[in-house]
């Protein structure tokens, strides 16, 4: 038997491996809401415009109301037959209300209404997924502002580098997440465009509104050409491209606290709300949710990349190969939700070893910058000549096991003759972070002022 919702060239129905292939309402039954919304859009416009009565444009209204109660209410059966969640609500409807149902379908095609309903998920998913950044970029800045002055090594190549301080380490991040929220935004803007109205590819012969479809559904305006309306999955790509960039930033915050966590390391602790035990070895406490966070950006990248390879070759209009646009996309929406949350639990519970962090940062002669610094700055040497000096005087440390401010006066100035006892004042580590008072530098009094204005930022926000 044919399928009734569209079988009437058809006299058989499809082979089971066909179905199998075809079917979509397993995923695709999450657009429900976006389904009913844009339906009873539609409905609206086409009887403001005359094209159906407005009697039945109310039966239709109610009708999917009552749908949308059943689904909500987990009474509502989805059915393979009917292939996805167009064709299961519209069924539905037919039920309730009759033939009247048979009149929501003019003027549009699954081809222009499921790219609405895809087009209104994805802006649904952006809004989520910015008031969720938002809440972690305000975990982190809290935690800054709380440990804006604790000392900690700085790193290039994973080396000791220069002591910067934890405050400053973690806003690094909230600047990070502010640019990933900036390029969410943007796909939000750009996909903030209605396809219904564009039917199948060529528009409609019908005297329909889309500008007022567009409006009751929150979108700027209708899409302006019926071939891209319904063939552009840009939006969804654009989102994914954007959810990648995120997930790339949580899982490199994410290596970090596993790196920090380490016995060997001890930079901070997680509480067992954010650690698991070992089947086998009774002392251990794992940072696997670091560890998840970091691994799970293979799957937000890889929806994009999937996407991106169904994409490539289509001509213009609507193919079939459209349908696994959804799938990864979801997958990845849900998958970049749980990092956030998971990564704002973990800020919010970590606990830094701040003695630890202050030694760890004297290490590895992270104090040879100032030193060279205050060669420039003093005596008034080039600077390529105080590098080569500290570089010298850092040898000697080196050769004795000892950090530069246990070296005597007397060995500093058998290497340079003009350094002065005043040297020692610029080679400890607190002093080291207090003097890097340019703008976006790791002074304590820096991170503060850059944590209170995102606060009062985020709070204007929120």
């Amino acid at each position: 038997m044919s399928n009734k919702m569209w079988g009437g060239r058809f006299e058989t129905g499809p082979d089971a491996i066909m179905e199998e292939i075809n079917v979509s309402i397993g995923f695709d039954q999450r657009l429900y809401a976006q389904d009913i919304a844009g339906s009873k859009a539609h409905a609206s416009m086409l009887a403001a415009k005359g094209i159906i009565d407005k009697a039945d444009a109310e039966k239709i209204a109610a009708g999917l109301d009552t749908i949308l109660s059943e689904i909500e209410g987990g009474q509502f059966t989805f059915q393979r037959a009917l292939e996805d969640i167009h064709m299961n609500v519209e069924s539905r409807l037919a039920q309730l209300i009759g033939a009247s149902a048979g009149r929501l379908h003019t003027a549009r095609s699954r081809n222009d209404q499921v790219a609405t309903d895809f087009r209104l998920y994805v802006r649904d998913t952006l809004d989520t997924l910015d008031a969720q950044i938002r809440d972690l970029q305000k975990a982190l800045t809290e935690k800054a502002l709380h440990y804006s002055g604790t000392v900690m090594p700085g790193f290039t190549h994973l080396q000791t580098a220069q002591p910067v301080t934890f405050g400053h380490h973690l806003m690094a991040y909230v600047e990070m997440l502010g640019r990933d929220r900036g390029r969410l935004r943007d796909a939000r803007a750009r996909l903030n465009e209605c396809p219904l109205g564009a039917a199948a590819l060529a528009g409609t012969s019908f005297p329909i509104d889309r500008f007022a479809t567009a409006t009751a559904l929150g979108f700027d305006r209708p899409t302006a050409n019926s071939l891209d309306s319904v063939s552009d999955r840009d939006f969804v790509l654009e989102t994914l491209a954007a959810a990648s960039i995120c997930a790339m930033h949580l899982s490199r915050f994410a290596e970090e606290i596993v790196i920090w966590t380490s016995p060997l390391v001890g930079l901070i602790k997680l509480s067992d709300r954010f650690t698991t035990g070992s089947s086998i070895m009774p002392q251990k406490r794992n940072p696997d949710a670091a560890e998840l966070v970091r691994a799970k950006i293979g799957r937000i990248a890889g929806a994009f990349n999937g996407l991106l390879m169904v994409m490539k070759g289509l001509a213009l209009a609507y193919a079939k190969d459209m349908q696994e646009d959804k799938e990864g996309a979801f997958d990845a929406f849900s998958t970049l939700s749980l990092m956030i949350a998971a990564t704002a639990g973990m800020v919010r519970d970590m606990v830094p070893n701040e003695k630890k962090m202050k030694e760890a940062a004297g290490q590895g002669y992270s104090t040879a910058t100032d030193l060279a610094d205050w060669l420039v700055r003093v005596l008034g040497l080039p600077f390529r000549e105080a590098h080569h000096v500290t570089g010298r005087i850092v040898g000697l440390a080196s050769d004795r096991e000892i950090p530069l401010h246990k070296l005597k006066l007397e060995e500093m100035q058998g290497v340079e003759p003009r350094i002065t006892k005043e040297v020692f004042g610029v080679l400890s580590v607190s002093k080291s972070v207090a003097s890097r008072v340019s703008y976006g530098g790791t002074a304590p009094k820096n991170v503060r002022a850059q944590a209170k204005r995102w606060l009062k930022q985020l709070a204007k926000e929120g």
